[in-house]
């Protein structure tokens, strides 16, 4: 643990070396007048206008709150669908091929037809923050429970489990490191969808509507600002999920 913290500061420092270049990379543009970009203090300047207003944090919390609505939505049902594919071969047989056609369609592309069934509203966005995050989970699921090694299902068989006590007590331990992976990329994935419909729906508040009214009113500033703060609360929630992801698979020697 001593060596984990002594390490910490040396770490921060080498992640801060490739933002404080692009700042400087950044001021550098703006001064030679090479690429249209407010300068960062301007940003800055606008940064702290939004946090006054309070826009900053409605946006924030609207956006986060559809995030996680949607991956309430999607995550469990990727996984149940997952495991009873992995478990019943039937099952994968049936659904399969489909899952596997439909998941080659964007997100985004679901847009046109979610907006005619259920209006450009909290519906169709939810719809498809959780598709999004639901085929990772669905996928990464189905391989970790495939995975398991048959001899630890024949020792369930000995035991004579059934088929709740075998999901329990021996699939879902087995296949959980992949289970969390999946969940990892359908954070990352339900993020991405997020802003998407944002900007494509007309929500009525959100991070994608605040960088789309910026455009509208040529506030660059403003829309540096929305990327960077998209961006660092994606790379926040990411790695808060690694911290779980590895205090949850801390009894594997590997992680």
């Amino acid at each position: 643990m001593t060596g984990l913290l002594s390490r910490f500061p040396v770490r921060v420092a080498i992640g801060l070396v490739a933002p404080a270049l692009l700042i400087v990379w950044w001021q550098w543009q703006t001064s030679a007048h090479i690429v249209t970009f407010a300068p960062p203090a301007m940003v800055g300047t606008a940064l702290l206008e939004l946090i006054r207003s309070g826009d900053l944090l409605r946006d924030t919390l609207a956006t986060l709150k559809r995030a996680f609505t949607g991956l309430a939505i999607g995550v469990p049902l990727g996984v149940a669908v997952g495991v009873a594919m992995g478990i019943w071969k039937p099952i994968d047989r049936l659904v399969g091929p489909f899952l596997h056609a439909l998941r080659q369609v964007p997100m985004i592309g679901w847009l046109p037809l979610m907006g005619l069934w259920f209006g450009m509203g909290t519906t169709t966005e939810l719809a498809v923050v959780g598709m999004s995050s639901f085929f990772p989970s669905m996928l990464n699921s189905h391989a970790g429970v495939a995975q398991v090694e048959k001899r630890y299902i024949e020792v369930g068989s000995i035991f004579r489990f059934s088929v709740a006590q075998r999901i329990r007590h021996i699939l879902l331990p087995g296949a959980m490191p992949l289970v969390l992976t999946g969940i990892t990329q359908a954070l990352a994935f339900a993020w991405i969808a997020t802003i998407g419909t944002e900007l494509l729906t007309g929500a009525n508040a959100g991070l994608g509507v605040a960088m789309q009214l910026a455009q509208v009113q040529q506030r660059l500033d403003i829309m540096l600002v929305i990327i960077c703060v998209t961006a660092a609360l994606g790379f926040t929630i990411n790695q808060l999920f690694r911290q779980l992801r590895q205090s949850l698979l801390r009894w594997q020697p590997s992680v």
